[in-house]
């Protein structure tokens, strides 16, 4: 009886221990946001709720409602949550993404709902969360580390009672249950995180393969985004000029503040050395691509991210600084194809060679917080636009004086691919290009002058 004790006491410590969630500490903010959306005229609100991940426990320092569509207005009242619109969801879910400088991400989403519909709310939060997931990474040019939390969270509140229900999913396991996590108010979660800076100075060469047509520029960018990407997770991260351990705290060394004295918020200035070549152990081999136009990315770009300030590990900075670099430029280019997309003439082939300016990127700060927000603006747009869009994307209204323009040039070079290559000079370049592969196989000494010839008959016909 003794032994069967202690085993059910053993199984139930274990169950306790399995049960245990995460930890999220909120802003006092997102709650008055959370409390004041419950008591619109509303049978249910959803939306997003936005913050960082760490080992220990996760912050969220932002909630935002999904807003309406353009056809619907702010009286729009949906009755049940089969209604909820999962495509426009996530698409906000994937504009706001955007909007956030390296370190934040959408952590989860919300629902807001009258009691009746509570029973159908963890059904609907969960199939919600799996899509938000998969669309904001649907594009990234980068992938979640092994040790990475993978959790991501779902709250629901009653708009009557204000009760709360705080649930996460591994969202990497599509089988993945819910698991309880504790949901505590703060005040100043986030206002004293450290921040990282840097400017990347970017030269990309992407050449376009003759087999390729117009309409692929967008996926050809993609593949050459994704080499570089590639360069900036093997590159190396001088913070303040130092190499420092990445298992070392980020703060390692510093003084502290003593006695009452309110801590400092403290900025970083980051280096970016990427290699130049491969090393003399990675064999290089020459390789040889008919192509017949190219785009080139040229200027330099602001890079921000944020970590949070409970002993942060300079290996999560990093990460942080590394994904907001790739993702910078990814998304630039990304909104630049779609403005083209939108402006461009129906039956128009762009056969000329197109200059295109990146568009710019601007910061904003989110009241009561060391972080800002970020969104982008070509040369044309006004400071009244960006404010509209940071309204509609993320429901906060920020002054002109507070948007602050990144002082960037950059430009997108689109050599695009002429279609009047005629019959007899696919021929001839095919037959260039087999002759230089056979001569590479033979190694015979003549091989490298029938290449030179080759090579140089080739780039004859490069479009220009």
């Amino acid at each position: 009886m003794v032994v069967t004790s202690k085993l059910t006491e053993a199984r139930q410590l274990s169950c306790k221990v399995v049960v245990m969630g995460r930890s999220y500490f909120v802003e006092e903010t997102v709650g008055q946001y959370l409390s004041d959306l419950s008591t619109k005229p509303k049978v249910y609100a959803t939306g997003l709720l936005i913050g960082q991940c760490s080992p220990q426990r996760d912050y969220v320092i932002l909630a935002v409602r999904t807003p309406p569509k353009e056809e619907q207005n702010e009286t729009y009242c949906p009755t049940k949550l089969t209604d909820i619109d999962e495509e426009w969801v996530t698409t906000h879910a994937s504009q706001v993404s955007r909007m956030l400088p390296g370190g934040l991400l959408v952590l989860g989403v919300f629902i807001i709902a009258t009691p009746e519909l509570a029973k159908d709310t963890q059904n609907a939060l969960r199939k919600l969360v799996f899509s938000v997931q998969k669309s904001v990474t649907k594009k990234r040019l980068w992938n979640f580390a092994g040790e990475e939390v993978l959790d991501r969270v779902v709250l629901q509140v009653c708009s009557t009672t204000k009760k709360l229900v705080c649930r996460t999913y591994d969202v990497q396991d599509a089988k993945s249950s819910a698991k309880p996590a504790d949901w505590k108010y703060q005040s100043d979660v986030s206002a004293f995180w450290l921040s990282l800076n840097c400017t990347v100075n970017v030269n990309i060469h992407i050449p376009l393969p003759a087999t390729s047509a117009n309409h692929e520029l967008e996926k050809n960018t993609r593949n050459g985004l994704t080499r570089w990407a590639k360069q900036i997770e093997e590159g190396v991260f001088l913070i303040n000029g130092q190499i420092k351990e990445e298992d070392a705290e980020l703060l390692e060394g510093q003084k502290k503040s003593r006695g009452n004295s309110q801590p400092s918020i403290q900025a970083f200035d980051v280096k970016v050395l990427t290699q130049l070549s491969q090393s003399s152990s990675h064999r290089s081999t020459a390789t040889v691509q008919v192509c017949r136009g190219s785009i080139n990315l040229k200027g330099a770009i602001k890079c921000r991210a944020y970590i949070h300030n409970n002993k942060p590990r300079v290996k999560d900075a990093i990460q942080a600084l590394r994904r907001d670099i790739i993702n910078t430029l990814s998304d630039r280019c990304e909104i630049l194809f779609e403005d083209l997309l939108i402006n461009e003439a129906p039956g128009k082939k762009n056969l000329k060679r197109e200059y295109h300016a990146l568009p710019q990127r601007v910061f904003a700060p989110i009241a009561g917080s060391s972080v800002t927000l970020c969104d982008y603006k070509f040369g044309d747009e006004s400071a009244g636009e960006i404010q509209e869009r940071f309204v509609e994307m993320l429901d906060q209204a920020v002054h002109a004086e507070d948007i602050h323009v990144a002082e960037e040039m950059n430009m997108v070079d689109i050599n695009p691919i002429m279609d009047n290559t005629d019959d007899v000079q696919q021929k001839k370049l095919a037959k260039a290009t087999v002759l230089l592969k056979l001569q590479q196989s033979l190694g015979v000494v003549m091989g490298t002058v029938i290449a030179v010839i080759a090579v140089a008959f080739s780039f004859s016909y490069f479009s220009d």
